[in-house]
């Protein structure tokens, strides 16, 4: 997911970050297909029922006066039904209430109260001047929808579900913040894609609890749910272990501070990914266990690799992942498996005769070293899938051609074409796999820039990123949508010290809101990148 060093890129050329020619991105401008409901399945779909995609619907008059104009909001919603009308302003009387048999809504209308300075008076009757939220089911568009009634000197936020209804309260926090209030007329509104959020590399570069959760807070704004956790690397472990206390860096979050942040993240309606990623960039693993490292044919240790023909390799890591699977209880688990330096060699069984030995005993005469590290691949995921978990893993460790196929119920993270046994997108696609767009061309924010990396400012994202764009600048066709769950950014810490993280937080804001805008809303987007820069200072904090 990141490049550790020249020497791992194919051909031995660096990667080029930003291109200089630019691909035209087809927009659909028609009501695209259902996303899978449930953020991480492609099966389900959000019932799209009556819902246009961005395009206003005809116009309710009610009384003189112009008609509204939706909500100023990043991303922006996907449908308003405008009408003549004041809208509502929080005002002296004003208040949020929760509705008959909705009380489970409470942490969002307090929530809510707080940041707009109004009472929060729990389960009670909306009169005017108060927000009224609400779970209700009938024609609303999958778990992540809500409706916003704005009439009568009211607003009304509706939705299935917890989540939705809380996506409504950011429309009005953000719709407040940019203009005093919440437009007159009907908001009916959900994202396009059921994952979206932000890649964290804390492995390398640490950042504190506090810093953790204002990001968690800046992307619930968005309406991002999806926080990945990037926590071992060579350079550090950086979450406390009970089973290998041994291996956690000076510097790490204990697990009370995980907690919190896990228990916020709740609260805002993130799923934190927690990642260890193998058999590569396990460093500070075996640092404490050089046992375990990999050593090729000469004797000489390979660079964060684990020698996976040792049953203690496996051991090791499994144990770290039962560990961590009872501190993180969401639904996701990444199991890495990218950068192993084992298969970027030029003849791997030649330079490893003990993995070639393992994969021959384990799979038959005809197997090679990266069918034994597909069988380490699936070997990890069935430990985590048995809690239950959806497994995510780095695209350049799924191998082509071999003995050992990759389980087909991985889900395929996609950052790069260019590392040595990775593939195309659309190789990935054809064989049905569901796919996550961490583009390294538009989503990563390396630190000190190594490699032509260039900090991403969002205008790239804005104006020519699609998630069909997995790869450079093109996009894959429109009928591989559905199984494109959505994107992440991601921030990397190649160069740990290069930016402080006041720094980092200030450099993937705009990033962040552009992605944003991008995985919600599905059409080419109204406003030019410097209206949008605008509204996202306005409407942030």
């Amino acid at each position: 997911m990141r490049w550790n060093s020249p020497g791992i890129l194919a051909g031995g050329t660096a990667v080029v970050a930003v291109a200089v020619t630019l691909t035209v991105v087809a927009w659909p401008d028609g009501t695209p297909s259902d996303r899978g409901a449930r953020a991480g399945t492609a099966a389900t779909s959000e019932a799209s029922s009556a819902l246009s995609d961005t395009r206003p619907a005809a116009p309710t008059p009610s009384a003189d006066g112009p008609l509204s104009e939706a909500p100023s909001t990043v991303p922006s919603v996907r449908q308003h039904e405008a009408a003549r009308g004041p809208g509502w302003r929080p005002g002296g009387d004003s208040g949020v209430v929760i509705a008959k048999n909705s009380e489970k809504l409470a942490d969002e209308g307090k929530l809510l109260a707080g940041e707009l300075k109004i009472e929060y008076r729990g389960e009670a009757a909306a009169k005017a001047g108060d927000i009224e939220l609400a779970l209700e089911s009938g024609r609303q568009a999958g778990p992540e929808s809500y409706t916003l009634t704005t009439r009568d000197g009211r607003v009304r936020i509706a939705g299935p579900d917890e989540a939705g209804v809380f996506y409504g309260t950011r429309t009005v926090k953000q719709s407040v913040r940019a203009n005093g209030g919440v437009p007159e007329g009907v908001v009916r509104d959900r994202p396009d894609r059921p994952q979206r959020g932000l890649n964290l590399d804390i492995a390398r570069k640490y950042y504190t609890p506090g810093w953790i959760e204002d990001r968690l807070r800046e992307m619930a704004d968005l309406k991002l749910n999806q926080l990945g956790l990037h926590f071992s690397d060579d350079q550090g472990f950086r979450i406390a272990s009970d089973t290998h206390p041994e291996i956690v860096s000076a510097q790490h979050l204990s697990k009370a501070e995980v907690r919190r942040i896990i228990a916020l993240a709740g609260r805002l309606h993130i799923n934190i990914i927690p990642e260890i990623d193998s058999p590569g960039h396990l460093g500070a693993v075996l640092a404490r266990h050089p046992d375990l490292q990999l050593r090729n044919v000469s004797g000489q240790p390979t660079r964060g690799a684990i020698d996976i023909s040792k049953p203690a390799s496996a051991k090791i890591v499994d144990e770290l992942l039962e560990e961590y699977d009872t501190l993180f209880p969401g639904p996701f688990w990444h199991i890495g498996a990218d950068e192993y330096q084992a298969l970027v060699v030029r003849d791997p069984e030649t330079s490893f005769p003990q993995l070639a030995a393992a994969a021959k005993k384990k799979y038959g005469p005809d197997a090679k070293v990266q069918d034994l590290a597909t069988g380490w691949l699936n070997d990890r995921a069935a430990v985590v899938r048995a809690k239950k978990k959806d497994v995510q893993a780095w695209n350049d460790g799924f191998f082509a051609g071999g003995v050992v196929k990759p389980d087909q119920n991985l889900q395929v993270d996609y950052w790069t074409g260019k590392e040595i046994g990775a593939r195309p997108p659309l190789d990935y696609l054809r064989e049905g796999r569901p796919v996550v767009n961490l583009n390294d061309e538009f989503l990563y924010y390396v630190l000190g820039q190594p490699n032509d990396f260039v900090y991403p400012t969002g205008q790239r994202i804005y104006e020519q990123w699609t998630p069909l764009v997995l790869r450079g600048t093109t996009p894959v066709p429109e009928k591989y949508s559905k199984l494109i769950l959505g994107a992440r950014f991601a921030v990397w810490g190649d160069i740990a010290s290069a930016q402080t993280q006041d720094q980092v937080a200030n450099g993937i804001r705009l990033p962040l809101a552009a992605l944003s805008q991008k995985v919600w809303n599905p059409v080419k987007p109204d406003l030019t990148w410097p209206q949008f820069r605008s509204l996202a200072d306005k409407v942030a904090g």
